[in-house]
């Protein structure tokens, strides 16, 4: 009665699908693991007595070759390892099972687990597995590397897998990363080409510039390096009010930044009341340098000689002239750029009469300034260096009178867009100008290639150092070929300023003489004649250049660093000498940069330069 009440009171618990497919095919747990007994001890008893029959004993460490004597902390580590390993399989598994789509029986069961048993899992650490690659049988174990198609590999292609990885990994790291690409493409353009390591001291400029912000102050830094971390700062718009503290010192003398459009006007005073012995000062784009900064100048004898502002438009004209009475007399220099309407012909005369001792003048974007400025002009006979590049017309007889009466003193001059300037005032640079260093005329259709060869034809003038004629053609479209008296600088003009000034010069810029012969330039730039100090030359849209003219070019230039040819289309695949950038060769590689590679003889072996 009790045992029949003690059965009848056992609890049962629904059961699963898969203890019903179990128990329907008659499958028992215990029954499988007593078979897996039972077969594991026959392969021992087998191995035994072919051993004895072969006079060897059987141990475990001939079983498994691969293992080894190990120390009680190795056999922690191991079992460690293998537990991380037993755990990332069973992961595995899980989420291969919840990606894949679930099959469900009609039962609302899953199939997939009454049949998981049949599926080929991964094997364990101690389980034998043939090699994906070598098909070779080895242990298993918690070490073994997983091949490209999902098996596992034997100790022999799992070293070799990992020596091919660091191979693929060396060759990523060897590509120059893109910024760096960037910024040697950047130094080309500015005619940069650097061979070897970064010196110390721009690796040093390059670290306080990428940490500018946890800098206090820059100590006792001679002027040559302070500008040039002016120069890094304004180019990254980072020259703040904040950043600006670092450049102020009290005995400080100059001032040097390029970009100011982020100071104001309490800014530049306190520039002032920092350093008030600043002699010399440059500040560009200074839009916000207004009438209360000229004030705070004079009101504290701020001894300034020599001043650069570009874009101080917001002074008006009678600050202009009290300025120049109050501070005119110590001036030396005065550069002064898209000013717009902040500066006519009244303060400009203010300028000649209070600024005796100006020795460099330079005026350009000045939009009020004109003949009335040119004329006065001719009273400052102490000028060595002038520029001018004015937009109101100025006639050709008042720039030939100009040149008479300043012309015997000056060293550079420098004339831009004057567009009634004729044969004339080259025929007065020729006559009146002896000691020119560098001559600046450009963005003229007047002067023929006849002015422009009887300039430099018996010239008193040492050979100049610097040459800009660009822009010097006729923009007549229906006579794109040159008129009768062929307007602007063409071949007779060209070689005539080579056979005068190629000995010296140092800096060509022709970019846009478009009427300049191809004979001429083969003339000029054959391969025999040499001009030693050429570093810097600019041929671009001069049409007649090609790749022979090139390489004649490269091979009379020995010193060249960097040729700019922008639109020479009938220019390519050139083989650049090393250290020479060529920039804006449309057919060239994948870039419009060059760098040098190659040595002159290929270069003019590859050409045909000899037979020219």
């Amino acid at each position: 009665m009790s045992g029949r009440r003690t059965a009848n009171n056992r609890i049962r618990g629904p059961q699963s699908a898969l203890t019903d497919f179990l128990a329907s095919n008659n499958i028992s747990a215990a029954q499988i693991s007593a078979d897996y007994e039972r077969r594991r001890r026959e392969a021992q008893q087998a191995a035994q007595q072919e051993a004895a029959a072969n006079g060897t004993v059987v141990g475990e460490e001939e079983q498994q070759p691969e293992e080894r004597e190990e120390t009680a902390l190795q056999k922690k580590k191991r079992k460690r390892a293998e537990e991380e390993a037993l755990a990332k399989i069973k992961k595995g598994k899980s989420s291969k099972k919840q990606k894949k789509g679930k099959k469900e029986d009609p039962d609302g069961e899953n199939s997939d687990d009454a049949f998981g048993m049949y599926s080929k899992s991964k094997p364990l650490p101690g389980q034998l597995e043939n090699c994906e690659k070598c098909e070779k049988r080895f242990t298993v174990t918690a070490y073994s590397k997983t091949g490209p198609e999902g098996g596992l590999l034997c100790v022999k292609c799992s070293k070799e897998q990992t020596d091919q990885k660091k191979k693929d990994d060396k060759i990523k790291k060897q590509a120059a990363p893109r910024g760096k690409q960037r910024q040697k493409q950047s130094n080309l353009l500015d005619g940069i080409v650097g061979d070897g390591a970064v010196s110390l001291q721009d690796l040093c400029i390059k670290t306080i510039a990428d940490n500018v912000h946890y800098v206090e102050e820059f100590g006792d830094l001679p002027p040559n390096l302070t500008k040039r971390l002016a120069e890094i700062f304004s180019k990254r718009r980072v020259l703040l009010p904040r950043t600006l503290n670092l450049f102020l010192r009290p005995n400080l003398e100059t001032i040097d930044i390029t970009d100011c459009g982020k100071l104001e006007v309490e800014d530049y005073i306190k520039m002032f009341s920092f350093a008030p012995c600043i002699k010399t000062l440059n500040l560009q784009q200074a839009g916000q340098f207004k009438d209360e900064v000229i004030d705070y100048i004079i009101e504290r004898d701020i001894p300034i000689q020599h001043m650069k502002l570009y874009a101080a438009n917001l002074i008006l004209n009678d600050k202009w002239i009290e300025f120049f009475a109050k501070c005119g007399h110590r001036l030396e220099s005065l550069q002064l750029k898209w000013l717009n309407c902040s500066l006519d012909d009244e303060a400009f005369l203010h300028l000649v009469r209070d600024c005796p001792n100006l020795k460099r003048l330079k005026l350009k974007a000045c939009w009020q300034l004109g003949d009335s400025a040119i004329a006065a002009m001719q009273r400052l006979r102490n000028l060595q260096h002038l520029s001018l590049h004015f937009k109101e017309s100025v006639s050709a007889e008042n720039l030939v009178a100009m040149i008479k009466a300043i012309g015997p003193n000056l060293r550079t001059l420098s004339l831009e867009e004057f567009d009634h300037a004729d044969d004339s005032v080259l025929e007065a640079i020729h006559t009146y100008c002896s000691r020119l260093e560098k001559l600046r005329f450009t963005e003229n259709d007047a002067c023929t290639d006849t002015g422009y060869t009887n300039l430099f034809t018996n010239w008193a003038n040492p050979p100049l150092a610097f040459i800009d004629f660009s822009s010097n053609r006729s923009v007549d479209y229906e006579h794109r070929e040159g008129t009768e008296d062929q307007i602007g600088l063409a071949a007779s003009g060209f070689e005539s300023l080579m056979a005068h000034s190629g000995s010296n010069l140092k800096t060509l810029l022709v970019a846009s003489c478009r009427h300049i012969e191809r004979d001429g330039l083969v003339h000029v730039w054959d391969g025999k004649k040499t001009y030693p100090c050429l570093k810097t030359a600019d041929v671009s849209f001069v049409k007649n250049m090609d790749t022979p003219i090139v390489a004649g070019l490269f091979k009379s230039c020995p010193q060249l660093i960097k040729l700019t040819a922008f639109g020479c289309f009938s220019v390519s695949d050139v083989m650049v000498p090393k250290g020479v950038a060529l920039i804006g060769v449309p057919n060239a590689q994948d870039s419009i940069i060059q760098e040098g590679g190659y040595d002159l003889d290929s270069i003019i072996a590859s050409t045909g330069l000899g037979a020219m």
